[in-house]
């Protein structure tokens, strides 16, 4: 049986040195931001904040400077997005850009498409969708349907993907889709960057939430022409890429802190004289929180050497799932309040926007099941 290895991350006072310089910036520029819009965090959009910490150089931290970027560490990286998320900044536009989109273009793509692009990425000005989940094939991404045939100078493509996030303001997805045939399963799928904007034959239609918030979109391809230069990396070979990205996507402290601002307005409720329940409650959670941040900051550390920490990052996001849709529950026990996301108390409001959105925390970045799968496997259990 293999164990998993979690090696404390490498010191790095540069990282903590940058901690204040973000929280300097945090107290100003979330001054007017109430709990319940704080609680939104990576899925908040707002150009205007992307595009500030474009101009900070809080974007694409550790790419060349020859694309955009600023050669920083990984964990200088990790800092700016901890903090961020603790505040509860609106990071959702760039987010999935700079999380996973730029370093796969970074990785594999063209030097037309690092130059023309990545660049746009760190200033916070051009935001990347994933389009990967379609009807009917749940988390078994090995069942895409989306067709792209093989036409003169390029693709003609045909399918639906759904549960897209922010497509609806995004500039370009990166589209995972089947170029072999079906019976190749891994071996027939490739990565494309696709212009959204202006590629015709390519909708992107609304999907609302129950809260009704448009975070969600079915985006949908007819006979759209994809041209040979939109190709990531080699064809064939879009299995191989999307499962290096998974340590980006799973490992991050957004993976433990969505339901932080809930934590927050609960300590404040219960004030400084807390019942033993409360203060065992909150003693548990800080534990774990202080026990994922450790993990998950191995993981920075371990990305930065160039390793690929997918198991582990795996394992970070499954317990870190747990942990973000435990608060919730517990902060409606020890509060004696009704979730309400228009109410003017913060800790009801922000409950009631944590409560609505937490059944998702083990769905996004991989199901609670495939995970499972996947860490069983690096156990040698199945």
């Amino acid at each position: 049986m293999s164990a998993f290895s979690f090696p404390p991350p490498p010191p790095s006072p540069q990282a903590e040195a940058l901690r204040e310089e973000v929280r300097d910036f945090l107290k100003t520029a979330l001054a007017d931001r109430k709990p319940v819009e704080k609680a939104e965090s990576w899925t908040g959009l707002d150009p205007a904040f992307s595009q500030a910490m474009g101009a900070r150089g809080w974007i694409g931290m550790t790419w060349p400077k020859h694309y955009g970027g600023h050669e920083r560490t990984a964990l200088e990286r990790y800092v700016v997005l901890e903090e961020m998320l603790a505040a509860g900044a609106p990071v959702g536009l760039h987010w999935i850009a700079d999380r996973q989109s730029g370093p796969l273009i970074l990785k594999v793509g063209t030097e037309e498409q690092r130059r023309t692009i990545l660049p746009r990425i760190a200033a916070g000005e051009a935001y990347v969708c994933i389009g990967m989940s379609e009807p009917d094939i749940g988390s078994d991404l090995a069942s895409v349907r989306t067709k792209a045939a093989k036409v003169q100078g390029g693709y003609i493509v045909n399918g639906t993907k759904v549960w897209t996030s922010f497509a609806h303001m995004s500039q370009y997805m990166i589209l995972f889709c089947r170029t072999g045939s079906s019976e190749e399963r891994h071996g027939g799928v490739s990565q494309m960057l696709v212009d959204l904007q202006n590629t015709p034959g390519v909708s992107v239609r609304p999907i609302i939430a129950l809260t009704g918030e448009h975070h969600f979109n079915e985006v949908v391809f007819e006979d759209a022409f994809i041209p040979d230069t939109a190709l990531l990396g080699k064809e064939g070979d879009g299995w191989n890429q999307v499962t290096s990205e998974l340590a980006f996507e799973r490992s991050g402290p957004e993976r433990f802190l969505s339901s932080f601002q809930v934590l927050v307005q609960l300590t404040k409720a219960i004030g400084p004289d807390p019942s033993d329940a409360a203060a065992i409650a909150l003693g548990r959670l800080s534990a774990h929180l202080i026990t994922l941040r450790r993990l998950s900051r191995s993981v920075a550390g371990m990305l930065q050497n160039g390793e690929n920490p997918a198991l582990q990052a795996a394992m970070v996001k499954d317990l870190g799932a747990l942990v973000e849709q435990e608060i919730p529950e517990i902060a409606r026990q020890l509060v004696d309040a009704e979730p309400d996301a228009k109410s003017t108390q913060d800790f009801s409001a922000a409950l009631a926007h944590t409560m609505m959105h937490a059944p998702s925390f083990s769905l996004r970045g991989g199901t609670r099941e495939i995970l499972r799968g996947i860490i069983a496997r690096g156990l040698g259990l199945r």
